[in-house]
């Protein structure tokens, strides 16, 4: 069987993901707090009643204070357990004191039921203002995004961005992109409808 062909896009993808998971941890982690609250009033804006959010992995923003606040505020959070390769994310709902079990690729989801997002919470390694984002190159947001068509909202520092990000066919833009300086909107709606 011959060794599968790697494209000139997903050598130039893995290049970027090596630099710019050098620059988001380079950043200065004070103003992780400045993006939190920013990220908070943008999803406040949204009238979704389930968020989808991440449990961070090491050097990932934490979006874990916004959680606690979100539940409080009476919006439900899911948080997402990583599926084999191929398919899209299943979120499972998080609530204070609720177990973390340990998920594929060092990641964490709750002892929880199955929710259906209606807004998205996107990490990644670099963004453009087209909505583009770099992930970690598995494609499960872009699968999980193609299915569930509700809002994606991506979050990161500002120097995460970069003048144009090469894009493949299954990519999927992202709505909005929350910085700890702005908030930017791509044009692009991924919804139902």
């Amino acid at each position: 069987m011959a060794a599968p062909q790697i494209s000139s896009l997903d050598l130039q993808k893995k290049e970027l993901r090596r630099q710019m998971t050098e620059r988001r941890d380079a950043t200065a982690r004070d103003t992780e707090a400045a993006l939190l609250l920013r990220l908070r009033n943008v999803i406040e804006a949204h009238s979704a009643s389930v968020i989808g959010a991440v449990w961070p992995l090491p050097g990932e923003i934490d979006l874990r204070p916004l959680c606690f606040q979100l539940v409080e505020a009476g919006r439900r959070i899911g948080l997402p357990e990583t599926t084999p390769k191929g398919n899209p994310l299943i979120f499972r709902e998080w609530k204070e004191g609720v177990p973390m079990c340990e998920g594929r690729f060092g990641t964490s989801y709750p002892d929880g039921p199955v929710v259906i997002p209606d807004l998205v919470l996107v990490p990644f390694l670099a963004f453009d203002r087209a909505g583009y984002r770099l992930g970690y190159g598995g494609g499960y947001y872009d699968r999980t995004l193609a299915q569930l068509k509700v809002p994606a909202i991506g979050y990161g520092f500002s120097t995460q961005e970069m003048e144009a990000l090469p894009a493949g066919p299954y990519d999927i833009p992202l709505s909005v992109i929350v910085t700890e300086k702005e908030t930017i909107e791509t044009g692009f709606h991924n919804s139902k409808g």
